[in-house]
């Protein structure tokens, strides 16, 4: 009872301060009274709790100092800490990294949620800087020391989910490496602090003269916070916590999930007490300033126990730590850029002003070594019945200190801003630098500060130095960001790292490279020399497959069925992109067992088409080089294939059958199985649809080009395999399509079926070009020759020479808007046919141009040649004929000519072959041979 009252009378003045500040701000002492009263309570509520509640701020130098101090004073035997229970096993192997990482939940197969949210990712990023590491530092390195995770667990975090994700901005900038390393996670919000209220944001940033909250958390939190005493700081972030909390709007959902994980965690604290009979006066409670704030039921190690924890859905959770940056942390938390580095350097200033040591990690990266081993931590004095006396009053009475112009450090940051301007490509100088300290100090006195912040002296950088554009890649803004701190990347160590990921560094280690280290870095593989490094190209052909664009990259060298590499040239940024190698630890213990599970998923989706699962087939037998596994994706191609009822994957169909069967024609004994069924049911397949096909407007000239080259190229395998030609005879007969250019196509698979003569398609296409009416439309005729270049290469000597007639004959209105049609057509849909019609082109065509002039096309030959009947043996034909009646055209054309000399009589014909005459010896040798024969 005596504690009691004295907690009354703690905080008695503040409440009569308040109530006396409600009536002469409201119409009545009722108006505020609820709230400001209610501040108090909340604050006196936390403070009388027998289990001492710690509250903090995310990343908050501030709140990490203050637990600094708080552990080596009390030095508690137990740690309640506001993470998912669930990433307890993790925290050990902290000390195996470099910080900032995030601990991250990973599940890949849901159960229980909607198929949609997979894969779901939990991350909790913790910095040196933060009140949460200095905890778990303490808590692991101390012994008898015992850390307990109390938060909802991950599967919580989904199952109290909305899951009403705002739509992303087409037109938003790719985000950089070092923002997006957390992916699409959740972050869980330890130790959040921000109002809620959007007015009472406005309010705070516009009087307290600042852009946004973070610039407002520093100066008027941070700062005063950086050096007070413990009870100062727990009152006053309790007391924010209050307020933020009391002017909360009311999102039901939100109300509830941070209503929900107050009583779970009370639930698990009062369930560790009674197990493990701990004394709540040797415990420490570390939570977000909001969440110590709480009103309901169940606060406190006498609350009630009416709360039940649903139990975890089906779902398989893994677990891993993956890099984190400053700027990652930013853009999850929706901080301003730069303030997590700002945080750093405070944090630094602060260690150094209050010389409070800090804990860290034994083996942590970075850090120094013990000289003496830590001592385990010994029993605390009892605590005295008298609790913490009122220090909300004096400190919310006291007038802001102001503290000194540090004229050093701010000089040192104007010199140093200019030296990384100028090597970042602006035109700074002493004058700049100058300037810059001079508004620096203006906008500090602008907003009521004596010392210019980080955040005065970047807008008075910006001011001075950037002017009217950016010369390089980096802004001004980004400068100074890098000036106080810079972006930190995480790096998770060797030994922290999945069974997967060390098993690729492993792997690669031939290569002599510093894979962990960030940045690209060129691999140089000789597997004529060096045979044991085709290994490493596997992998990396593997890591290409499974890993986003950049982490493997070839620069020289390719991976075809059937070839050997020899030489080959990598750029790898497996450092940089090492959140993706760890996520992939989360699928499996190999690369190989990661890339087979993805083939089949790819196979098996609802999704699959005939196309994916052949190229599912062709990386099986590339990169895994399993047979038992291409055998039984190609059963599922063949099944798949049966299903689908339209052509839009025929173009890929062919490419990809075609690579298979000469892979295996050349590399086995004997076709498999199901590629023997595979052409069978192909065969059948692409007869059936033709004649639709030919119609459908949905299906283009590309598509039914390429069912027409399946049909033509596997015809022999498929009817040595009992297919009958009676069903492409019958196809054909059944097609009657009316769109030119699919025309066209027809009428090239005629010829090659025999049933149409090229001297017909030459007068059908001499006709089109006949007719003005179909003139217009000519061009798409062509583009149909064009794709059936694919099924019927023997035609392209009868492109070239379409094309050909099309230029000379062709109007311009018509022939200048085709060509970009024909030269898009090209490169997008018939890349591999172009060479085709180039090598034709250069065959027919002159080679130099001076020869064009006297170039005679060899379809007009051919023409000339039908023109003119065969001369009879005497004669000389019709054409000797008539120049021997009428000289006198040819001799004036011979006149004008130049040319002079007397007419001759044509010789008569021979009786027999001249060659024979004339090479006599040749015919003796044969019948020389014939007689010895």
């Amino acid at each position: 009872m005596n504690a009691v009252v004295q907690g009354k009378s703690s905080f008695e003045a503040l409440r009569t301060q308040l109530q006396d500040a409600a009536g002469a701000f409201a119409d009545g002492p009722d108006a505020l009274e609820g709230i400001l009263l209610g501040l108090v309570d909340d604050v006196d509520r936390a403070v009388r709790e027998p289990l001492e509640i710690f509250p903090v701020c995310h990343h908050s130098p501030a709140s990490a100092i203050a637990m600094a101090r708080r552990l080596r004073e009390k030095q508690p035997r137990t740690i309640y800490l506001e993470l998912c229970e669930d990433m307890a096993p993790l925290l050990s192997e902290l000390r195996n990294c470099r910080l900032p990482v995030a601990v991250q939940a990973f599940a890949s197969e849901v159960a229980g949620f909607p198929p949609e949210w997979a894969p779901l990712s939990v991350v909790a990023p913790i910095t040196e800087a933060s009140a949460e590491y200095q905890a778990i530092a303490y808590a692991l390195d101390t012994p008898g020391v015992e850390l307990v995770l109390v938060d909802r667990s991950s599967d919580h975090v989904f199952q109290w989910d909305a899951r009403e994700t705002p739509p992303a901005d087409p037109d938003a900038p790719p985000a950089e490496e070092e923002v997006a390393l957390h992916g699409d996670a959740v972050g869980v919000e330890i130790g959040d602090l921000r109002p809620r209220f959007a007015e009472l944001e406005e309010h705070l940033l516009h009087h307290g003269r600042v852009r946004h909250w973070s610039e407002w958390w520093h100066q008027y939190v941070e700062l005063p916070l950086g050096d007070s005493d413990h009870d100062t700081y727990r009152q006053v972030m309790l007391l924010i916590g209050s307020l933020f909390r009391r002017l909360a709007p009311g999102d039901p959902q939100r109300v509830r999930v941070d209503e929900d994980r107050e009583r779970y965690m009370w639930t698990r604290m009062r369930e560790h007490l009674a197990a493990s009979g701990t004394d709540p006066a040797d415990c420490l409670y570390v939570c977000g300033a909001f969440h110590a704030a709480s009103r309901v039921e169940e606060f406190g190690v006498h609350g009630s126990d009416t709360f039940e924890i649903s139990p975890p859905s089906a779902s398989k959770w893994q677990y891993g730590l993956i890099p984190s940056s400053h700027a990652a942390i930013e853009a999850q938390f929706g901080l301003a850029a730069g303030s997590v580095s700002i945080a750093a350097t405070q944090w630094a200033k602060n260690v150094r002003r209050t010389r409070v040591q800090p804990f860290r990690l034994a083996g942590q990266a970075g850090a120094k070594k013990a000289t003496k081993p830590r001592k385990s931590a010994v029993p605390i004095a009892p605590l005295s019945a008298d609790l913490p006396s009122d220090k909300l009053s004096g400190f919310l009475q006291r007038p802001p200190v102001l503290d000194g112009l540090d004229e050093a450090e701010l000089i040192g940051w104007s010199v140093e801003i200019v030296r990384a301007a100028r090597r970042a490509g602006y035109l700074a100088s002493t004058a700049d630098a100058i300037a810059v300290f001079e508004t620096s100090i203006l906008l500090a006195g602008m907003r009521d500060r004596a010392r210019p912040t980080p955040y005065d002296f970047q807008d008075a950088a910006i001011t001075c130095i950037e002017k009217d554009s950016v010369p390089g890649r980096r802004d001004v803004r980004r400068l100074v960001e890098i000036m106080m701190g810079g972006d930190r990347v995480g790096q998770v160590g060797y030994e922290a790292l999945p069974p997967l990921a060390r098993d690729v560094h492993d792997r690669l280690a031939p290569l002599n490279l510093r894979l962990q280290q960030r940045g690209v870095q060129r691999a140089l593989l000789d597997m004529a020399a060096q045979p044991e490094l085709e290994r490493c190209s596997d992998v990396l052909w593997m890591l290409r497959q499974l890993m986003p664009q950049g982490a493997a990259r070839p620069i020289m060298g390719e991976r075809r069925l059937g070839e050997r590499p020899i030489q080959e040239s990598w750029d790898l940024a497996l450092g940089t992109h090492q959140r993706a190698l760890i996520e992939l630890g989360y699928e499996g213990v190999s690369i190989e067992q990661v890339l087979e599970q993805r083939l089949r998923r790819t196979a098996y989706g609802p999704h699959a088409t005939a196309a994916t699962v052949l190229q599912a087939v062709e990386d099986a037998t590339l990169y895994l080089r399993s047979r038992r596994l291409a055998d039984e994706l190609g059963t599922r191609a063949l099944e798949v294939l049966s299903t689908e009822r339209s052509v839009d994957g025929a173009p890929e169909v062919l490419r990809q059958v075609r690579r298979l069967l000469a892979y295996y024609r050349t590399n086995e004994p004997v076709l498999p199985t199901w590629i023997e069924s595979f052409v069978k049911a192909g065969y059948a397949h692409y007869c059936t649809l033709l004649p639709t096909a030919f119609t459908d407007e949905d299906a283009t000239v590309r598509q039914v080009a390429a069912m027409l080259g399946f049909l033509f190229s596997m015809e022999p395998l498929a009817l040595s395999l009992g297919c009958d030609r009676t069903q492409l005879e019958l196809a054909f007969a059944q097609s009657h399509p009316q769109e030119p250019s699919k025309v066209a196509l027809l009428w090239a698979a005629q010829v090659q079926l025999g049933q149409l003569s090229r001297t017909e398609l030459r007068a059908r296409c001499a006709e089109l070009l006949g007719n003005p009416l179909v003139v217009p439309a000519y061009p798409r005729y062509l583009s149909g020759f064009l794709h059936a270049l694919e099924p019927v290469p023997q035609l392209a000597d009868f492109v070239v020479e379409a094309v050909s007639h099309a230029f000379a004959r062709l109007p311009d209105p018509v022939l200048l808007p085709w060509l970009p049609t024909l030269i898009t057509t090209l490169r997008s849909g018939g890349a591999e046919l172009a060479p085709l019609l180039i090598r034709e082109a250069g065959r027919i065509f002159p080679g130099r141009l001076p020869a064009l002039d006297t170039w005679v096309p060899p379809w007009d030959v051919r023409a000339d040649t039908a023109a003119v009947p065969p001369t009879g043996p005497a004669g000389g034909g019709s054409a000797g004929v008539l120049l021997a009646a009428h000289p006198a055209t040819c001799d004036a054309v011979a006149e004008l000519l130049g040319c002079e000399g007397p007419w001759k009589m044509a010789d008569p014909a021979p009786a027999g072959a001249a060659l024979l005459t004339r090479y006599a010896h040749t015919a003796e040798a044969l019948g020389v041979l014939l007689a010895a024969a």
